[in-house]
């Protein structure tokens, strides 16, 4: 097979702001190192520096100029493989304010929320950054992604990961990210009526804010909420179910197991990533429309007396105990 050509073997061009190279390595990048026993670390490549570890050392020299994908041995006999760290990679290693949203939830995201180049995306709850990356890639330079956090503290761990995963020169940052300081409900009237595509609202409340999602979304725009608890859940598919200009709302939550695979050994890992959180999609009506009634009727005692969320209109008012008890 030939080698590959100078332009075959060029950076991603700087402009698309993807946040991933070609190409030899080169000083000033970050690379991931994952030892025999399956240890990573991730570090900024910078001339005449060393890496230690119980294995001796590495020298950033012996790794600058060379294509990824190789393996150095260190001073005490330590292999180590080298690649530049993937986003999923990035994401789950790298300094941490907030919680991340896990690579396999924000995949979801992306794809079920239908996030594509060129949207106009508004985050709630910018946390560590590792969701915003993925809807920066996803966008492309020419969309925005508008991200509320309430916690300063917050905002600067998700800048600092941003700005380091796509290589923002000094004083720079995503030309399609704007990261704001401040409560969505509020900011949400800044983006006017029925201009934003996509809302994604990782937060402990999304509910509170229907309103304001309802009145900011495009018709046919997608929200999208991201919470833990199985009470939220519940809250946050109900309350856009009662406010009637959403579609039906879509709950799920997605598991991933690995597995061992070595000649007839091949059973289940016994690592999973279990629950991390639910997610919630639904779509936005035209003003004025209202999604076709459901036929199907709620399971009995669903939103009988010990239910106090909040309650479809057309559903008949629920007999409370101390009424049954009055009519005895």
């Amino acid at each position: 097979m030939s080698e590959p050509s100078t332009d075959d073997r060029a950076d991603v061009p700087a402009e698309a702001w993807s946040g991933v190279h070609r190409g030899p390595l080169r000083e000033g990048e970050w690379v991931r190192l994952v030892d025999q026993k399956g240890r990573k670390h991730n570090f900024e490549l910078v001339a005449g520096k060393r890496f230690f570890s119980n294995k001796g050392h590495l020298d950033h020299d012996d790794m600058i100029g060379r294509d990824e994908g190789f393996t150095l041995v260190s001073s005490a006999g330590g292999q180590y493989l080298v690649f530049r760290p993937l986003l999923n990679e990035f994401v789950v290693s790298m300094p941490r304010g907030a919680a991340v949203v896990y690579p396999k939830d924000a995949a979801q995201i992306v794809a079920l929320a239908d996030i594509y180049p060129g949207a106009r995306v508004v985050e709630a709850g910018a946390g560590s950054g590792a969701l915003t990356c993925s809807l920066l890639r996803a966008v492309g330079p020419w969309g925005s992604v508008t991200s509320y956090e309430l916690r300063e503290e917050f905002a600067d761990v998700a800048r600092r990961n941003v700005n380091q995963f796509f290589s923002a020169p000094e004083g720079r940052t995503h030309p399609a990210w704007d990261l704001r300081l401040g409560d969505l409900k509020e900011g949400l009237a800044d983006h006017g009526a029925h201009q934003v595509d996509r809302i994604i609202l990782d937060m402990l409340d999304p509910w509170n804010c229907v309103d304001a999602v309802a009145d900011a979304l495009v018709p046919g725009g997608i929200v999208c909420a991201y919470v833990a608890t199985t009470t939220q859940l519940s809250r946050v598919v109900e309350t856009l179910r009662v406010h009637g200009g959403f579609t039906e709302p879509q709950p799920w939550e997605s598991l991933v197991r690995d597995w061992h695979v070595e000649g007839l050994a091949v059973r289940p890992g016994h690592k999973m990533i279990g629950h991390t959180a639910f997610l919630v999609t639904a779509r936005r009506m035209a003003p004025g429309e209202k999604p076709p009634r459901k036929t199907r009727r709620p399971a009995p005692g669903a939103y009988g007396p010990d239910y106090t969320g909040p309650r479809p209109a057309d559903l008949p008012p629920v007999e409370t105990v101390d009424a049954v008890e009055a009519d005895e």
